[in-house]
């Protein structure tokens, strides 16, 4: 555990953070499409991702859902750590996009370290100041940009996460991710495959030239 933290999180933390992170953190593989937490859920710990990917979403009453943002190696949820320290339910979703591997810190340690490390303070900070900015333009998508800007973008974040042109998902899974309906969903693919930017096949989406 400790090579795979190096390796990802030593140009953040010193040594003596690291060691104390392999000492109490507990290391999970979750599956691709494992849902890792839902809305109203207790959080007991904050994971700190090694490898993979974790989609995070709201859900409305009606179970509708709207993707937030992705969690890449080497970060963290902020809306988990603060779930962890006001001991609250959570207000999120969690599913891993990608086969993924993370370790979880313990709620008692991340108040301790806040006070003991000032690289964990800084990491957390930055996750908080990141992740509230990913949320604002989520909002700023939702509220000004329309359907077929905010479908090509999120075409384009879905290639750059799992770093492939092949898309695996169905119109109904793209139109949860957006807050949108199917219908709608398909006739905008069918429109970015006749302009020959995408091909639309049974079980995938290939992905031809979005710039």
């Amino acid at each position: 555990m400790i090579q795979e933290l190096k390796d990802n999180y030593d140009h953040l933390f010193e040594d003596d953070l690291l060691n104390e992170i392999a000492q109490v953190g507990t290391f999970k593989e979750i599956p691709a499409g494992f849902t890792m937490m839902s809305i109203g859920d207790y959080v007991r710990g904050m994971p700190l991702l090694i490898s993979g990917a974790i989609k995070v979403m709201r859900e409305d009453k009606e179970g509708d859902e709207l993707l937030l943002y992705y969690l890449e190696s080497g970060e963290t949820c902020s809306m988990t750590m603060n779930c962890c320290v006001g001991q609250t339910k959570s207000e999120i979703k969690a599913v891993a996009e990608q086969d993924t591997k993370l370790i979880m810190v313990p709620v008692q340690k991340m108040e301790e370290w806040t006070a003991k490390y000032k690289t964990w303070r800084n990491f957390v900070f930055e996750s908080y100041h990141t992740r509230l900015n990913e949320v604002l333009h989520i909002l700023d998508s939702v509220a000004f940009e329309k359907m077929d800007q905010r479908l090509l973008n999120y075409l384009k974040e879905k290639i750059r996460i799992n770093k492939t042109n092949t898309i695996h998902n169905t119109h109904q899974e793209i139109a949860y991710d957006l807050h949108s309906s199917r219908v709608v969903i398909s006739r905008l693919l069918k429109k970015l495959e006749q302009m020959g930017r995408i091909e639309l096949h049974r079980n995938h989406i290939k992905i031809i030239n979005l710039a």
